[in-house]
């Protein structure tokens, strides 16, 4: 397992380091100038001149990827040119709402995920898993917004249990921050719990069909005490595959659900900077997201090894 995990780290440093360049290359190497892009057309000579300096974009390439990659090891990702404050500073302020926002979605979508997709498959060829088939079509086609502004219309507006937009703030207590978090997490929850039914219950039916699942049925072991000890724990691979991914985009890939509750959260910040021109803090935000994927994947190894034992022997 040591040996698993230390060949993971490799990986998870030179993922990070590739990563690290492209994104350095894309915004500052590539043909076009930052300083201009960041300017527009309106910026004179003296002002392009003075931004570049302080952008140190007269310094050479590799002095310029070095200073930046060892500034963020140190917690230090620039100055945001839009706000003029650290933009560690705005990511760490914008991170209070994504992450638990994240965590919340995720809880939801797993607690309801995992359950209906091994009921889908207890219930094959059964009246009851096409309906509950049917509804989890349904839920991966609906379109996150509509479902949001729908759960605003019927909590916010018509019951009045839950704020329509907005976040309150942690410092005014746990519930006034919960409150403006349910109803985003709600909306993003619930198309990914369909897709996890559906993605638990395929794998849960391709398990069934194994080997060892006839040969616990042989000995007598019942049908959902088979399913229970040994399908669900051999399928849960794929599945962790998706809870990875779904995580990483519950983070990054907000944006809409943020704007939507007008949430301050991580993926409106990286709106706001593509539109404001703000590449320091799009450059920084953009490593910091990649650098959350990599960990979430670099965790979902882990937990490959922890139910498949199999793996740890060897790096793949």
């Amino acid at each position: 397992m040591l040996q698993f995990a230390l060949w993971r780290i490799a990986g998870l440093w030179w993922t990070l380091f590739a990563a690290s360049l492209v994104i350095f290359i894309v915004i500052e190497v590539l043909p076009g100038d930052p300083a201009q892009v960041m300017l527009g057309m309106s910026g004179d000579a003296q002002s392009l001149g003075a931004l570049r300096e302080q952008l140190g974009l007269n310094a050479p390439v590799a002095q310029r990827y070095l200073t930046w990659a060892t500034g963020m090891l140190h917690g230090d990702f620039g100055v945001s040119y839009t706000y003029s404050v650290p933009v560690a500073d705005l990511l760490r302020e914008r991170l209070t709402v994504s992450l638990p926002l994240a965590a919340i979605a995720l809880a939801l979508a797993t607690v309801l995920g995992l359950p209906l997709g091994v009921l889908a498959a207890r219930f094959r060829g059964r009246l009851s898993e096409a309906g509950l088939m049917a509804g989890l079509q349904v839920g991966v086609a609906l379109p996150n917004f509509w479902l949001a502004l729908l759960l605003i219309y019927v909590f916010s507006i018509s019951l009045r249990w839950l704020p329509a937009g907005g976040f309150a703030g942690w410092e005014k207590g746990l519930w006034a921050g919960l409150s403006s978090l349910l109803l985003p997490a709600v909306a993003l929850a619930l198309p990914q719990a369909a897709i996890l039914a559906r993605i638990m219950r395929s794998a849960l039916l391709d398990v069934m069909h194994e080997d060892y699942i006839r040969t616990a049925r042989a000995k007598g072991l019942s049908r959902q005490a088979t399913l229970w000890r040994h399908g669900v724990r051999n399928a849960m691979i794929p599945v962790l595959t998706v809870l990875g991914l779904q995580f990483s985009f519950l983070i990054a890939g907000a944006v809409i659900i943020e704007s939507v509750f007008y949430l301050p959260g991580l993926g409106r910040l990286v709106f706001q900077a593509i539109s404001q021109r703000d590449l320091i803090t799009v450059k920084s935000t953009v490593m910091l997201l990649v650098t959350a994927t990599v960990l979430v994947a670099f965790f979902v190894d882990l937990a490959y090894a922890a139910i498949d034992p199999r793996l740890r022997k060897a790096p793949r």
